[in-house]
Protein backbone atom coordinates (compact mmCIF):
# COMPACT_ATOMS: atom_id res chain seq x y z
CA UNK A 1 0.00 0.00 0.00
CA UNK A 2 1.80 3.79 -0.99
CA UNK A 3 1.63 6.68 1.46
CA UNK A 4 -1.05 8.07 -0.74
CA UNK A 5 -3.69 5.39 0.07
CA UNK A 6 -2.81 4.98 3.48
CA UNK A 7 -5.12 6.57 5.95
CA UNK A 8 -3.85 8.79 8.65
CA UNK A 9 -4.38 7.53 12.27
CA UNK A 10 -5.52 10.04 14.30
CA UNK A 11 -6.90 9.77 18.10
CA UNK A 12 -10.84 11.12 18.58
CA UNK A 13 -11.95 12.27 21.62
CA UNK A 14 -14.07 9.74 23.05
CA UNK A 15 -15.31 12.34 26.22
CA UNK A 16 -16.28 14.37 23.66
CA UNK A 17 -19.35 12.21 23.41
CA UNK A 18 -22.93 12.50 23.90
CA UNK A 19 -22.41 16.24 25.00
CA UNK A 20 -25.31 18.73 24.15
CA UNK A 21 -24.30 21.68 22.60
CA UNK A 22 -25.25 25.09 23.90
CA UNK A 23 -28.84 26.11 22.23
CA UNK A 24 -29.75 28.06 19.48
CA UNK A 25 -32.71 29.83 18.73
CA UNK A 26 -34.17 30.60 15.42
CA UNK A 27 -37.26 32.80 14.57
CA UNK A 28 -39.32 31.37 11.12
CA UNK A 29 -40.25 34.04 8.93
CA UNK A 30 -42.45 33.58 6.06
CA UNK A 31 -40.30 35.30 3.63
CA UNK A 32 -37.11 33.45 5.00
CA UNK A 33 -39.43 29.62 3.94
CA UNK A 34 -39.88 31.45 0.36
CA UNK A 35 -36.69 32.11 -0.20
CA UNK A 36 -35.11 28.65 0.94
CA UNK A 37 -38.57 27.50 -1.72
CA UNK A 38 -37.44 29.41 -4.45
CA UNK A 39 -33.74 28.84 -3.92
CA UNK A 40 -34.04 25.14 -4.44
CA UNK A 41 -36.29 25.45 -7.41
CA UNK A 42 -39.50 24.00 -5.32
CA UNK A 43 -42.35 24.20 -7.24
CA UNK A 44 -44.92 23.42 -4.28
CA UNK A 45 -46.85 26.77 -3.78
CA UNK A 46 -47.23 26.22 -0.30
CA UNK A 47 -43.49 26.77 0.27
CA UNK A 48 -43.29 29.03 -2.37
CA UNK A 49 -45.39 31.14 -0.36
CA UNK A 50 -44.19 30.76 2.72
CA UNK A 51 -46.95 29.18 4.07
CA UNK A 52 -45.30 26.11 5.39
CA UNK A 53 -41.45 24.82 5.00
CA UNK A 54 -40.38 22.32 2.90
CA UNK A 55 -38.59 19.14 4.60
CA UNK A 56 -34.87 19.99 4.15
CA UNK A 57 -35.80 23.88 5.16
CA UNK A 58 -35.64 21.98 8.76
CA UNK A 59 -31.49 22.17 8.19
CA UNK A 60 -31.57 26.08 8.56
CA UNK A 61 -32.82 26.38 12.53
CA UNK A 62 -29.95 23.87 13.53
CA UNK A 63 -26.74 25.05 11.05
CA UNK A 64 -25.49 26.75 13.76
CA UNK A 65 -25.93 24.07 16.44
CA UNK A 66 -24.83 20.98 13.94
CA UNK A 67 -21.27 21.18 13.61
CA UNK A 68 -20.40 22.07 17.33
CA UNK A 69 -20.01 18.74 18.35
CA UNK A 70 -17.66 17.47 15.76
CA UNK A 71 -15.20 19.74 17.35
CA UNK A 72 -15.72 18.09 20.24
CA UNK A 73 -14.51 14.51 18.82
CA UNK A 74 -12.23 15.36 16.41
CA UNK A 75 -8.97 17.56 15.82
CA UNK A 76 -9.16 20.74 14.67
CA UNK A 77 -6.16 19.86 11.77
CA UNK A 78 -8.29 17.25 9.95
CA UNK A 79 -11.36 19.03 9.32
CA UNK A 80 -10.20 20.15 5.78
CA UNK A 81 -10.95 16.48 5.18
CA UNK A 82 -14.65 16.16 6.10
CA UNK A 83 -17.46 16.33 3.99
CA UNK A 84 -21.13 15.57 4.99
CA UNK A 85 -21.98 12.10 4.22
CA UNK A 86 -25.26 11.49 4.91
CA UNK A 87 -28.46 13.48 6.33
CA UNK A 88 -31.53 11.60 8.16
CA UNK A 89 -34.88 13.79 8.84
CA UNK A 90 -37.11 12.48 11.34
CA UNK A 91 -39.99 14.95 11.67
CA UNK A 92 -42.88 14.96 14.30
CA UNK A 93 -44.59 17.83 12.25
CA UNK A 94 -43.71 20.41 9.53
CA UNK A 95 -42.28 23.62 10.44
CA UNK A 96 -44.52 26.99 10.19
CA UNK A 97 -43.80 30.80 9.95
CA UNK A 98 -43.94 32.11 13.15
CA UNK A 99 -42.41 29.02 15.31
CA UNK A 100 -39.40 29.69 17.79
CA UNK A 101 -37.20 27.15 17.47
CA UNK A 102 -34.75 25.92 19.82
CA UNK A 103 -31.91 22.94 18.68
CA UNK A 104 -29.04 21.21 20.18
CA UNK A 105 -26.43 18.79 18.99
CA UNK A 106 -24.66 15.75 20.16
CA UNK A 107 -22.18 13.25 18.77
CA UNK A 108 -23.22 9.52 19.46
CA UNK A 109 -20.61 7.85 17.92
CA UNK A 110 -17.84 7.39 15.51
CA UNK A 111 -16.54 4.35 13.30
CA UNK A 112 -13.45 4.01 11.45
CA UNK A 113 -14.12 2.81 8.05
CA UNK A 114 -11.34 1.56 5.33
CA UNK A 115 -11.25 4.79 3.53
CA UNK A 116 -12.03 7.34 6.39
CA UNK A 117 -13.70 7.79 9.45
CA UNK A 118 -17.22 8.99 10.25
CA UNK A 119 -19.04 10.76 13.70
CA UNK A 120 -22.70 10.79 13.81
CA UNK A 121 -24.13 13.97 15.10
CA UNK A 122 -27.57 13.35 16.58
CA UNK A 123 -29.83 16.66 16.19
CA UNK A 124 -32.90 18.03 18.41
CA UNK A 125 -35.03 20.65 16.98
CA UNK A 126 -37.56 21.64 19.73
CA UNK A 127 -40.44 24.39 19.89
CA UNK A 128 -40.02 26.93 22.71
CA UNK A 129 -42.03 24.97 25.08
CA UNK A 130 -40.32 21.75 24.49
CA UNK A 131 -42.48 20.54 21.56
CA UNK A 132 -39.99 17.87 19.56
CA UNK A 133 -40.27 19.36 15.87
CA UNK A 134 -37.71 17.14 14.42
CA UNK A 135 -34.83 14.79 14.81
CA UNK A 136 -32.11 14.86 12.25
CA UNK A 137 -28.59 12.68 12.03
CA UNK A 138 -25.91 14.24 10.35
CA UNK A 139 -23.12 11.87 9.19
CA UNK A 140 -19.88 13.86 8.89
CA UNK A 141 -17.21 11.89 6.58
CA UNK A 142 -13.31 12.55 7.10
CA UNK A 143 -11.71 11.35 3.96
CA UNK A 144 -8.44 9.34 4.80
CA UNK A 145 -8.63 9.25 8.58
CA UNK A 146 -8.31 6.20 10.88
CA UNK A 147 -10.43 6.41 13.85
CA UNK A 148 -8.54 3.24 14.95
CA UNK A 149 -12.36 2.05 16.69
CA UNK A 150 -16.19 2.33 16.33
CA UNK A 151 -17.63 3.95 19.98
CA UNK A 152 -21.14 4.55 20.51
CA UNK A 153 -24.04 4.64 17.90
CA UNK A 154 -24.32 5.14 14.33
CA UNK A 155 -27.27 6.71 12.48
CA UNK A 156 -30.40 4.58 11.80
CA UNK A 157 -29.98 2.26 8.70
CA UNK A 158 -31.21 3.66 5.49
CA UNK A 159 -29.86 0.78 2.69
CA UNK A 160 -31.20 0.66 -0.75
CA UNK A 161 -32.64 -2.50 -1.72
CA UNK A 162 -31.32 -3.54 -4.81
CA UNK A 163 -34.21 -5.86 -5.48
CA UNK A 164 -36.37 -3.09 -5.91
CA UNK A 165 -34.44 -2.65 -9.74
CA UNK A 166 -35.67 -5.20 -10.79
CA UNK A 167 -39.10 -3.37 -11.73
CA UNK A 168 -39.61 0.43 -13.42
CA UNK A 169 -39.54 3.18 -10.75
CA UNK A 170 -42.89 4.69 -9.81
CA UNK A 171 -41.53 7.94 -11.04
CA UNK A 172 -38.78 9.84 -12.88
CA UNK A 173 -38.85 13.50 -12.39
CA UNK A 174 -36.33 15.74 -14.32
CA UNK A 175 -34.23 18.51 -12.80
CA UNK A 176 -32.20 21.44 -13.93
CA UNK A 177 -29.37 22.79 -11.47
CA UNK A 178 -29.38 26.19 -12.54
CA UNK A 179 -26.15 28.25 -13.22
CA UNK A 180 -26.92 30.20 -9.98
CA UNK A 181 -28.13 28.10 -7.63
CA UNK A 182 -25.62 28.01 -5.30
CA UNK A 183 -25.62 32.27 -4.91
CA UNK A 184 -29.17 31.48 -4.45
CA UNK A 185 -29.09 28.98 -2.11
CA UNK A 186 -26.28 30.03 0.45
CA UNK A 187 -27.74 33.21 1.97
CA UNK A 188 -31.38 30.66 1.71
CA UNK A 189 -29.63 28.44 3.86
CA UNK A 190 -27.11 30.22 6.11
CA UNK A 191 -24.24 27.84 4.25
CA UNK A 192 -21.26 30.55 3.84
CA UNK A 193 -18.50 27.64 2.40
CA UNK A 194 -17.04 29.25 -0.33
CA UNK A 195 -16.32 26.31 -2.65
CA UNK A 196 -20.01 26.25 -3.12
CA UNK A 197 -19.23 30.40 -4.36
CA UNK A 198 -16.23 30.54 -5.44
CA UNK A 199 -14.47 29.39 -8.06
CA UNK A 200 -10.61 29.66 -7.49
CA UNK A 201 -11.41 28.58 -3.76
CA UNK A 202 -13.10 25.00 -5.40
CA UNK A 203 -10.19 24.18 -7.66
CA UNK A 204 -7.41 25.07 -4.42
CA UNK A 205 -9.85 22.80 -3.12
CA UNK A 206 -9.54 19.89 -5.75
CA UNK A 207 -12.62 19.73 -7.41
CA UNK A 208 -12.89 20.75 -10.97
CA UNK A 209 -14.82 24.18 -10.02
CA UNK A 210 -17.73 25.80 -7.94
CA UNK A 211 -19.78 22.46 -6.80
CA UNK A 212 -23.98 22.92 -5.43
CA UNK A 213 -24.40 22.58 -1.91
CA UNK A 214 -25.41 18.71 -1.12
CA UNK A 215 -28.53 19.77 0.97
CA UNK A 216 -30.06 21.69 -2.06
CA UNK A 217 -29.48 18.51 -4.02
CA UNK A 218 -31.88 17.06 -1.20
CA UNK A 219 -33.89 19.35 -1.18
CA UNK A 220 -34.87 18.95 -5.07
CA UNK A 221 -35.45 15.28 -4.27
CA UNK A 222 -37.82 16.10 -1.49
CA UNK A 223 -39.72 18.01 -3.67
CA UNK A 224 -40.22 15.27 -6.55
CA UNK A 225 -41.12 12.76 -3.56
CA UNK A 226 -43.70 14.71 -1.92
CA UNK A 227 -44.99 15.69 -5.77
CA UNK A 228 -44.75 12.69 -6.95
CA UNK A 229 -46.27 10.49 -4.35
CA UNK A 230 -47.24 12.67 -1.17
CA UNK A 231 -49.73 14.88 -3.27
CA UNK A 232 -47.34 17.84 -2.33
CA UNK A 233 -48.70 17.21 1.46
CA UNK A 234 -45.56 17.75 4.01
CA UNK A 235 -47.18 17.10 6.87
CA UNK A 236 -47.12 13.66 5.64
CA UNK A 237 -43.66 13.14 5.52
CA UNK A 238 -42.32 11.12 8.49
CA UNK A 239 -38.49 10.96 7.48
CA UNK A 240 -36.02 11.87 4.41
CA UNK A 241 -33.20 10.42 4.23
CA UNK A 242 -29.70 9.90 2.04
CA UNK A 243 -26.27 9.39 1.47
CA UNK A 244 -24.37 12.16 -0.61
CA UNK A 245 -23.44 9.47 -3.13
CA UNK A 246 -21.65 12.22 -5.89
CA UNK A 247 -20.69 15.81 -6.78
CA UNK A 248 -23.42 17.95 -8.52
CA UNK A 249 -22.41 20.94 -10.09
CA UNK A 250 -24.11 24.27 -11.56
CA UNK A 251 -25.80 23.76 -14.78
CA UNK A 252 -26.51 19.92 -14.51
CA UNK A 253 -29.20 18.21 -15.25
CA UNK A 254 -30.37 15.87 -13.03
CA UNK A 255 -33.22 12.90 -12.66
CA UNK A 256 -35.09 11.74 -8.94
CA UNK A 257 -36.13 8.14 -9.17
CA UNK A 258 -38.64 6.55 -6.96
CA UNK A 259 -39.71 3.41 -5.75
CA UNK A 260 -42.64 2.24 -3.68
CA UNK A 261 -40.83 0.21 -0.56
CA UNK A 262 -43.32 -1.14 1.23
CA UNK A 263 -46.38 0.05 3.76
CA UNK A 264 -47.22 -0.95 7.63
CA UNK A 265 -48.98 1.26 10.43
CA UNK A 266 -50.26 3.76 8.23
CA UNK A 267 -47.10 4.55 6.47
CA UNK A 268 -45.76 3.90 3.41
CA UNK A 269 -41.59 3.58 2.26
CA UNK A 270 -40.46 5.12 -0.69
CA UNK A 271 -36.86 4.22 -1.74
CA UNK A 272 -35.27 6.57 -4.20
CA UNK A 273 -31.91 8.19 -5.81
CA UNK A 274 -31.31 11.05 -7.73
CA UNK A 275 -28.47 10.62 -10.87
CA UNK A 276 -26.61 12.85 -13.57
CA UNK A 277 -26.49 10.93 -16.44
CA UNK A 278 -25.21 6.95 -15.26
CA UNK A 279 -23.52 8.87 -12.10
CA UNK A 280 -25.22 8.50 -8.65
CA UNK A 281 -25.62 11.61 -6.94
CA UNK A 282 -27.63 10.83 -4.03
CA UNK A 283 -27.43 7.14 -3.10
CA UNK A 284 -29.56 5.16 -0.46
CA UNK A 285 -33.02 7.46 -0.29
CA UNK A 286 -35.65 6.75 1.79
CA UNK A 287 -38.88 8.64 2.24
CA UNK A 288 -41.74 7.56 4.58
CA UNK A 289 -44.98 9.06 3.88
CA UNK A 290 -48.33 8.66 6.30
CA UNK A 291 -50.94 7.03 4.00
Amino acid sequence: MTAETTARVVEFDDAGLNTWSDDESFEVTAERIAEYAAATNDPIEAHRAGAIASPVFAIVPVFEAMMMPVIEVAPMDIFGRVVHGEQDFHFHRPIRPGDKLVSRARAIGYAARSNGSTITIHIECRAEDGELVNEQYLTAFFRGIDAGKSVGEAAPPHKFDEALREREPLAAVAQHVDDDQTFRYSPASGDPVPIHLDEQVAKDAGLPGIIAHGLCTMAFASWAVLTEVAGSDVSRLRRFTVRFAGLVFPGDDLETRVWRAGSADGVTTYAFETVRGTDVVLSDGLAEIAD
